[in-house]
């Protein structure tokens, strides 16, 4: 038997490439690793990486324009809550919609969730529940959403310890607009 780790890649097709790896390395700050060109795969391919691995998200160019995306999401795991905000504002930056904020409910993670050019949903999120090897989950009796990141940092769940950086990291509360120049890379 076999056990599965963790998300290895998501390969997306898309209908215009070059706006796409625009989004995806100049909004999110993936690196590219390799690309196809047309004639080795119709369309084009890009892979590109958010770790060491070569690559964790690839795109497939050339793909017909559908009313909606047959993928429900993908998420990018972040390493703090202050770099969930920072998404968020460098999202808003670059006139990303975000699309939910704060928190759902089963895996009780801090995220924020937006649409890639081709409508794509994606998430970005910090302080996922973990599995033990008793396999016990928490019960959805311990669940708190929230619909704000600000409300998710002041109401969190039994357990999860949210400790925020300095000033500049502080939440703000949504009707304030964010501070310029302080959005940086989010990875």
């Amino acid at each position: 038997m076999f056990q599965l780790r963790k998300l290895g890649h998501v390969v997306l097709n898309v209908t215009d490439l070059e706006a796409s790896v625009r989004f995806y390395t100049e909004v999110l700050g993936l690196e590219i690793s390799d690309r196809y060109p047309d004639s080795m795969v119709p369309g084009g391919m890009v892979f590109m990486r958010v770790s060491t691995d070569h690559h964790g998200v690839a795109l497939v160019g050339g793909a017909s324009k559908l009313e909606r995306s047959t993928l429900n999401h993908f998420a990018f795991e972040v390493g703090s809550p202050d770099e969930v905000f920072r998404a968020r504002a460098w999202l808003r930056k670059h006139d990303v919609p975000i699309v939910f904020e704060g928190r759902r409910r089963a895996g009780c993670q801090l995220a924020i969730e937006f649409r890639d050019p081709d409508g794509n949903n994606l998430e970005i999120y910090w302080g996922i529940d973990q599995v033990g090897t008793t396999g016990h989950v928490r019960p959805a009796s311990e669940w708190r959403p929230a619909r704000s990141l600000e409300d998710a940092i002041a109401n969190p769940v039994a357990g999860q310890r949210i400790e925020m950086g300095g000033p500049e990291m502080a939440p703000q509360t949504p009707q304030r607009s964010e501070r310029p120049g302080k959005a940086g890379s989010l990875l």
